[in-house]
Parts: structure tokens; sequence; C-alpha cells
């Protein structure tokens, strides 16, 4: 972000120091400063933002949402990446879909389709540019969001976990009932069941359920992340369909986890320091407790007491020689005894205190053996870039420093204790409200009731320091008697670009860190940043000037790059080279080869998946070469980090919104807007599996439900004539395979270890093929990904192998199918006037969604809605960004009766 520049003013107790804008050449300093700012140049930052339109879904629904990209660039005009990744993850922790956008000046927005043919449960929505995979994918956007189902659903589900201890560790028993949507149980209907533990089968079994609809079972088990845990149940319906439901392990244990972590990272005899304490129960949810503080002689020293969220403080003055222990005690009467860490007998400690007149207090303390050693250093950081430094001495065992927090800008800030050797000593995070770095948000005009189906004409006014702001903004408008806010735990710009970004790791409830800057909040806050830390990156790389030039490049647009070789593997130089496709219109475009023989078609603008075919020749026409494609390495989704936000009876969490949607999704359908998917029963064949002779697949060979050889394929035209009527349950229609289970999912086609587009299959020429397999199970599948969800056909030519793939079928041509950008439709929002009225009822659960409002030079905009037929307090959320990069929020509401 780009922030004002000022001279940061300071006061001083204690010391004489200067502030330094420019280091001499022999200040050792400089060449610190050097190497922190070639990092930043090599490494800029980018955070990614999603406005929500709700806080939670149910299947049917659309997820609308608004990505805001901030840089840490000094001039936003000159954007860093220009493409976005949207991603929705499964309970399974596995990639749903995808989405791909383009970015304008940090703005994009787009929605997903929750179909009918996903299961209720906990997913994660993840945004990140190719350039956010360099700093890791712990400062991606992630948010875990409920997603019920009431429309297409017959069964739910309720569990609950009670735990004895055994000689295993745990013995965790679990009840589940079943019942339908009316809570009537499902009774004695049996049940199938596995239990996976850090995905290992640790316990299976079959059960009836009882008059209730209930099985019990239980498991024995240690698991250091219980999160990674499931329970697989598969119920028979009376019908003889089969209801497979994914049920997460809350947790395996009721131990708690208290951790204490001094102030600048550890204890040193004789100076005071604030130790925070953090209280985490197994499941990664904040666990309160109370405490004393006790010397080795059992003398109190302290009492200390954490907040809701788990975390709390107290001051410790160490003393020569003393070993501290901490007596814990939580709210269901159990106690714990644990060490404090040890205490050092000399060294540094960096305090920070906001003071009542808005400023910074920055406190250096010494050990009395630190005297006299030389100038230190104070460093202050913001966003990786270096805002000053602070040169004080070490005569005195105690420095204050003063800095303005209005000459800061809003966010965390780094503060790092040098010696005169660029050896860290101490640091120190805290967190600035500037209110000239955040946009002031207003709606003028809006009423505080309407009427039903009543018209919503406002006025948004943004400004910043009193200064008219020129920024893009989105609006989502909900009724909370069917959309429950949850206010400190729902996505917040102001949250994700400001503070949690920066962290990592999980923070339960973040918004309530910044809801007001009230001292108890603000303390709370304090309390987080020492017990969260920062480690965006080391100082030891930074110091040993081992900075890795970044893997992930910043992407503007789409592009097809390659490299073309000879036969014997060497770079052709001048090529000629050809993109075609037929998609919407003919494409043709042509480029040469550098001198090592690459090349890339970029600036391309084509949406969904798109088949391209490219063509290289040598500079004398000869086209026996080889074309390898550059391909993206897909992102894999890992375990979730936000795993304490996992709810465990998804269904019955939202149950008052998943219900109230039925209908809505209903009249959706009723009037052509859904549609929803015609499920076949799956029909099961056992085979003999056949080894074949050489195979791509991920499996390892002859690790498929079905192999087809050459000589079984028989004389045909077509591949998919050979393939009709071979593989039970394998169907032909327009040309692609699929599965009668999954209609809606075409089979994912891999040639000699290559994907292509599933409608590819016909342009392979049967006489051509050595084996077929066909991998429906999905102990088969799932290594192939979110692609495989329709199965998968691996084909193996009689010329392919795992080098050529696919590229040897014609020398100097390929085919590759290119993941384009995602469309999306607009919001339906209705026009009620005299003229316009639309028959049926409005029940929509998101009022108005509008993502693309901009307030230009003048700083305001309109906003023009009309409610619906439901009556309720409706809540304006209001988010933006302006082109400074300075963030903005505001909620309010309204009633309609």
């Amino acid at each position: 972000m780009k922030f004002r520049a000022s001279l940061l003013s300071f006061l001083s107790a204690a010391v004489c120091f200067l502030l330094f804008a420019f280091c001499n050449a022999d200040d050792p300093l400089e060449l610190l400063l050097r190497r922190i700012n070639a990092y930043a140049e090599l490494n800029p930052q980018e955070k990614v933002h999603l406005h929500l339109d709700k806080p939670y879904y149910a299947i049917g629904d659309r997820i609308w949402f608004k990505a805001y990209v901030s840089t840490d660039l000094e001039d936003r005009s000159t954007q860093l990446s220009q493409l976005l990744y949207v991603e929705l993850i499964n309970p399974e922790d596995s990639v749903s879909k995808q989405l791909i956008l383009p970015l304008t000046s940090g703005i994009t927005w787009g929605s997903v389709q929750l179909t009918d043919t996903l299961q209720e449960g906990n997913y994660r929505i993840r945004a990140y540019t190719n350039h956010m995979r360099n700093a890791g994918e712990e400062f991606f956007y992630d948010r875990t969001i409920k997603i019920g189902n009431a429309w297409a659903n017959q069964v739910f589900t309720h569990t609950s976990f009670s735990y004895t201890a055994d000689q295993r560790g745990t013995r965790t028993e679990a009840k589940i009932s079943y019942t339908d949507k009316k809570g009537i149980p499902y009774a004695a209907r049996p049940v199938s069941y596995e239990v996976f533990l850090q995905n290992k089968t640790v316990e299976r079994g079959k059960a009836f359920t009882n008059s209730d609809g209930e099985i019990i079972l239980s498991f024995s088990g240690k698991s250091v992340y219980p999160q990674s845990g499931y329970i697989q149940t598969r119920l028979d319906l009376v019908n003889k369909q089969r209801i497979d439901k994914r049920i997460p392990i809350h947790r395996l244990s009721a131990q708690t986890a208290v951790q204490f972590f001094p102030e600048s990272g550890y204890l040193v005899e004789g100076l005071p320091a604030k130790v925070g304490v953090k209280s985490l129960g197994t499941t990664g949810l904040a666990e309160p407790c109370t405490g004393t503080v006790v010397d080795q002689d059992g003398q109190l020293v302290v009492k200390f007491k954490t907040a809701e969220t788990g975390m709390g403080s107290f001051f410790l003055s160490p003393q020569p020689g003393m070993i501290y222990q901490a007596k814990i005690e939580f709210r269901d009467g159990s106690t714990q005894t644990l060490q404090l860490p040890p205490v050092k007998q000399d060294g540094y400690v960096l305090a920070v205190n906001h003071r009542p007149d808005q400023k910074l207090q920055v406190k250096a303390m010494l050990s009395k053996s630190m005297l006299d050693k030389g100038e230190l250093r104070i460093m202050v950081q913001h966003n990786q870039k270096v805002l000053s430094t602070i040169k004080i001495l070490s005569d005195k065992q105690l420095t204050n420093v003063l800095i303005p927090e209005k000459d800061l800008p809003s966010g965390l800030i780094r503060l790092t204790l040098f010696d005169n050797q660029n050896r860290p000593l101490a640091e120190r995070l805290a967190f600035v409200h500037n209110a000239a770095e955040e946009i002031d948000i207003d709606l003028q005009g809006i009423e505080t009731s309407y009427k039903k189906r009543g018209n919503v004409l406002a006025t948004l006014q943004a400004t910043a320091a009193g200064q008219p702001v020129n920024g893009s903004f989105s609006v989502s408008v909900t009724n909370t008697n069917i959309v429950i806010p949850e206010p400190e735990n729902e996505s917040n710009i102001l949250t994700t670009l400001l503070l949690t970004s920066d962290l990592r790791g999980y923070v339960e409830k973040p918004n309530q860190y910044l809801a007001d800057r009230q001292p108890a909040t603000l303390e709370k806050l304090d309390d987080l940043l020492l017990t969260q830390g920062w480690s965006r990156y080391s100082w030891k790389d930074i110091l040993a000037d081992q900075q890795a030039k970044p893997v992930f490049g910043v992407e503007k647009s789409l592009a097809i790059s390659g490299t073309v070789l000879t036969t014997g593997g060497k770079p052709v130089a001048g090529g000629k080279i050809s993109l075609f496709s037929n998609k919407d219109g003919v494409l043709l475009l042509d480029t040469l080869t550098d001198a090592s023989g690459r090349f890339n078609f970029d600036n391309l603008a084509f949406n969904d998946t798109t088949k391209f075919v490219v063509q290289a020749r040598t500079a004398k026409d000869k086209k026996h070469v080889e074309i390898k494609m550059d391909l993206r390495p897909a992102m894999v989704a890992t375990r979730n980090k936000n795993f304490a936000d996992i709810t465990l009876n998804v269904n019955e969490a939202i149950s008052r919104y998943i219900l109230r949607s039925e209908a809505f999704l209903n009249d959706q359908t009723s009037k052509g807007l859904l549609q929803r998917s015609f499920q076949l029963n799956e029909v099961q064949v056992r085979t003999e599996r056949k080894k074949t002779i050489r195979t791509d697949n991920l499996n390892g060979s002859g690790n498929a439900d079905r192999t087809l050889l050459a000589a079984e394929l028989g004389t045909c035209v077509r591949l998919s004539d050979c393939l009709q009527g071979k593989v039970a349950g394998l169907v032909i229609q327009t040309g692609k395979a699929y599965l009668v289970r999954s209609l809606e999912n075409p089979m994912q086609i891999v040639v000699d270890g290559m994907n292509v587009d599933p409608e590819f299959l016909d342009d392979i020429n049967p006489v051509d093929v050595e084996t077929v397999e066909i991998l429906k199970s999905i102990n088969y599948t799932a290594i192939y990904g979110m692609r495989a969800a329709g199965g998968v056909l691996l084909i193996t030519t009689k010329r392919g192998d795992s080098r050529s793939a696919f590229k040897s079928y014609i020398p100097g041509l390929v085919t590759v199918f290119v993941q384009g950008y995602t469309s999306s439709p607009e919001f339906y929002s209705p026009v009620y006037t005299p003229e316009q009225k639309p028959e049926g009822r409005d029940l929509r659960s998101t009022v108005w969604w509008k993502p693309n409002l901009y307030t230009g030079t003048g700083g305001n905009t309109k906003i023009n809605f009309y409610n619906t037929d439901e009556s309720g307090t409706y809540r304006v959320v209001i988010e933006g960004m302006d082109n400074l990069g300075r963030p903005g929020r505001k909620v309010l509401t309204y009633t309609v009766d």
C-alpha cells in the first residue's frame, strides 16, 4: 500500500538518539537496509480479501464474491498480478472448483454455483495469485464456510462424541443419529462405517440403527491433528438407495494445551517483561483458564486470567536463579502445572505500549552486562518496508522512544532491536489504527424502515482524511431473520488486509480485535500479537544474503508457452510456431522461438477450458521436432489451517437457513432458473484385474477397475464406438464417456500420461491404442484430483510413452487444453414498479449484491434496489478499497415490515 511520506518525530526521556534517513557508506546498517530492500523488491507482497455476500450457504445457492488484492508497492498503478485464482475446497481437502479471474487495478468479482451433486459439510474458499505461492499458502485468503443441504438431501445426521482413557491413549465413542428433514428417525436400517485417522483406517464395522435412528461406535487412537480424522458411513434405505455421509472427528481427547510467550522471545533476569498466555483445547478453539505463577519456593508471584479468546498476559520481573511454575485451572475444574520458559542471565527486552496521547511507546531494556557495547538500533517496518531506523546508546538500562501513531500506517508494525553488527536481539509486534489510512463510508439518504418490495435509494459517500475517495466498492444486503450474521468471524476487509494476512496460523473470531478502539479491545489485540508471532521471512536468510529467486512468477495475462527441441534434444532457435483454436471463432497466432528454443503467446483472453493446437517447424520448415509445453504446477489443497472453524453438525448449525432456502430454491427450479441433477443408481460389477504391459497409471500397473486390451476393442472407426457396451456403468453421449452414476461429469481422458479434454476421445485413432484402463472407484480416482469426479479413462498408445506423451502422434504438432477465465452471471435483482410486478413470492436470502460500484473523483455513487417479500431486519455490508490501497468497511441495518 502507498502511505504518506512523513518524518517521524520522537521524544526521549533517558537518552539522545538520531533518526537516520540515509546511512554512511561504512555503517553496517547500510548493508542491512540494502539487503532488506533487495528482498522487498524481489518479493513484493500481495494480499487478497474476498467480500462474500453471506457467511454460510446451502446447496443450490451461488456464492457471490468481490476480490480485493493489495500490494506493498509505492505506486499501485504498477500493479503486480493480473490473474487471480479462486477455489472451492471440499471437506476432503481437495479442490472441487477452480476459477481464474482477470484482475484490473487489484479488483475482480465472480461467483461459484453450489450444485446439488455436492454434499453438505465444511468447505473452504481460497484465493491467491501465482506470485503469492512464493510466500506459501499460509498467507493465502483461506476461509472455512458451512454449506448445508436441505434441497437435495433426504438424510440428516447428528453426531456427538465422548471420551475415556485407555491403554492406547483415548477411547472415543461416537453416537450418530439419522433422520429425515422433518426429524423422523431412520430406524432399523443397516449402516456400514469406517474410521480414518491420519488417512489410515483404525476401525470398521456394521451396525443397525435403533428406534431413534442411532448407532454407537467407538475407536482408540492418538492423533496430533484430530481434524485430519473422519468417519465414513453408508446408510441403506428401504428403496435400496445408499446414502454416504462423511463426519469430521471433532477431537480425540479433552486435554488443553497452554503456552507462554515472553515479550521479545525470552525472559531475562532483572528485566520486567509482559508474558503472553495462550490456552487451546484440542479442537483448536480457545479454552479460558485462570492461574498463578509461583517461584521454586512455592511463593506466589503473580495471578493471571485469560479472556474468552483463551489469551491473556501478566508482567513478570524474573529474579536471579529463580525457576517459575504456573498452576492452571480450567472451567471444568481440571488443573495443570507447567514450567515457565527458562530465564536467561543476560539479554534484551523490547516492550511496546499504546499511550492515551496516541503515541507508541517503545522501551529498550538491557541487562547490566550488556551496557556500553556499542550503539543499538530499533528498526520500524510495515509490509516489508523499512519506515525508519533509530540509533540509541547502550549506556543506560532503559531507553524510552515515543512514536506518534499518526505518522505510522494502519496495520501491523514490526519493531526489531539490532546491535551494531546487525544481529537481531529482540522483536515485537504492534498494531496501529490510523484513521487517515482507512476509508470512512457513509450511506446517505437511507431510511430506518421500508415496506416489503420497497425501493431503497441512497448515496454511498467515501472519504479519507476528510477528502473524497476514488475507489471500488461492493455491497451485500441480507435479511438477518434468515441469514444470522457472524460479526466476529465473517469475512472482513479490514481484518484481512490489516491483520490476519500478516499472521501465520489460525486466529479465532478475528474481527473482535478490530471491532472498536476501547482499552479492553486493544489489550486483547496486543495479547494476540504476543502469542501469534510474525514470520513472513527469516532474519537469518536476510543477513546471510541467501535470498532465493521466486519460483512462481507474476502473471499478467493468460499465456501458452513452451520449448521446441530437435529429436536429439537440442533447442530449435528461430523456429516457426503457430497457435490455432476454433472456439468462438478462429484464432491464429504466429511467433518465433528464441535462442533457447522458447516461445510464448501472452495477452490471451478466452473463457473456460479451451482446446489449442500448437504447430512447430524449424527455420528451414522441418517438422520433425519435439514440443514441450509449460504446465503450471497445480496448487494442492493441504489440511485446513482453520480446522477450529469446522462445525461438527453443519445442517443442524444452520438448519433455519437451509430449510428457509429450500422454498426459494424450489421456486427457482420451477421457473427454470436452477437445474437439478438426475442421479442413476450405481451398478457395481466385479471383474478380474488385468496387468498392463506399459502404463502411466498413477496407481501403478494393473490397478484399474477394468482394463481393455487392443484385441478387445475390435474394429471400429471411432474409439467411443469401441468402448460402447464394453464396460458396465460406462455410457457414451455426444462423443464423451460418462459413468451412469455421474452423468453431469464426463470422464477425464488421459493419453500417455497427458490430460486432454473429454471431447478429445474420438480424435484418437483406435488402431493406435494399446490399452484402455477404466478407473471408477474412489480408491483409484482419488489420486487424479478434482478432474476425476466422473471417473478416468487412461489410454496408452502403441507409440506413446511417458516421455513423449501425446506429442508423438503427429511430429511438430501438439494439442493442449488450457483453462481460461471463468465467466459469471449477474446477480438477479427484480424491479417492483406499477408497470413491473413479477409474479410469485420473492424469497431471496441475499436481497442485493453489487460488486462493481465506483465512487469516482467526487467520492460518491448511487445504490438502488428493492426489498423482498420477507419482513425482518435487513443488514447492509459495504466494503471497498481506493487506488492507494486503503480499505474501508461499513455495516448498517434497517427494518422491513
